[in-house]
């Protein structure tokens, strides 16, 4: 009598294998895209009329944008540094309207603090 478990080898919820049983797969495409440091990535996307294959995919190894052209990649973006509050006032704000501004706050202040030593 031979003993063991029907489905060994396989994993629960392994369906049938091969295309019969699952269906026809859908028609697709590889688009390579290149990046500045020279990785050529290739992802496939399903063909169809109402299907676009985007211009830039970032690349997988370095993580830069890669276009479909490989002699003109596009270019990594700009990584602009953490700016202070003060680095935006100073966009802003030119140097005397600053200084206008610092003037009339310390005026305000003067003005609060004279009122409160003449009601004492």
């Amino acid at each position: 009598m031979a003993g063991g478990n029907a489905i060994r080898g396989s994993r629960v919820g392994a369906g049938p294998m091969g295309e019969d049983e699952r269906g026809e797969s859908a028609p697709r495409q590889m688009v390579s895209y290149y990046c500045v440091r020279g990785h050529v990535t290739s992802p496939s996307f399903a063909t169809g009329e109402d299907q676009e294959v985007p211009f830039e995919w970032d690349c997988p190894r370095c993580g830069l944008p890669a276009g479909l052209d490989p002699d003109n990649p596009p270019e990594p973006l700009r990584n602009e540094p953490y700016k202070t509050h003060l680095a935006y006032v100073k966009e802003r704000r030119t140097e005397a309207e600053g200084e206008a501004l610092l003037d009339e706050a310390l005026g305000a202040l003067r003005a609060r603090r004279s009122a409160m030593a003449i009601s004492d």
